[in-house]
């Protein structure tokens, strides 16, 4: 009983080999990635707005119907204005906590929190604003590209905005 069950597997590892491997194989011939790893150390941080910026992990954000993966690092207290995307926004919280709301102004009333692992679906067009609790990171994936539609652009703060000085006592 045992050499049929060692024939058995024997088999059934030759056929895993035989038939696997050179579907592996017609894959990476298509156009498939190597398997890679990507630290978050190498990382290269691009400011957006006030307070924010963006590091894209893998794909590119302009390729029409391609995947990407990108990352948002906001310190505490930085707000995103209300803007769109033109395709569906996948948000992972790595880091801190996303406060969250839909609408075409700004309104705390309406912010919700995603803390750590939390996920959000963000279908495309819908109109949404946010603000960083904490040191903030974010997970952004998609299909591009990956274009923001600010509602009220005059709204928006660009990455090099002075900071408001503390009154003198």
């Amino acid at each position: 009983m045992n050499k049929d069950l060692v024939r058995t597997l024997c088999i059934v590892s030759l056929a895993l080999v035989v038939f696997a491997v050179p579907g592996m194989s017609q894959e990476k011939k298509a156009g498939d990635s190597a398997h890679r790893i990507i630290h978050s150390g190498d990382l290269k941080w691009t400011p957006i707005i006030k307070g924010c910026e963006i590091a894209l992990v893998e794909g590119n954000l302009d390729a029409e119907g391609q995947p990407f993966v990108a990352r948002f690092h906001c310190s505490d207290g930085a707000k995103t204005p209300p803007h769109w995307h033109p395709a569906d926004e996948y948000i992972t919280v790595l880091k801190g906590a996303f406060l969250v709301g839909m609408g075409e102004s700004f309104d705390e009333s309406k912010l919700k929190p995603m803390h750590f692992g939390n996920f959000m679906l963000v279908p495309k067009e819908m109109r949404h604003f946010g603000m960083a609790q904490g040191d903030l990171i974010l997970q952004v994936h998609g299909t591009g590209p990956f274009k923001v539609n600010w509602v009220n652009p005059s709204e928006v703060q660009p990455p090099d905005a002075p900071t408001a000085a503390a009154p003198k006592p």
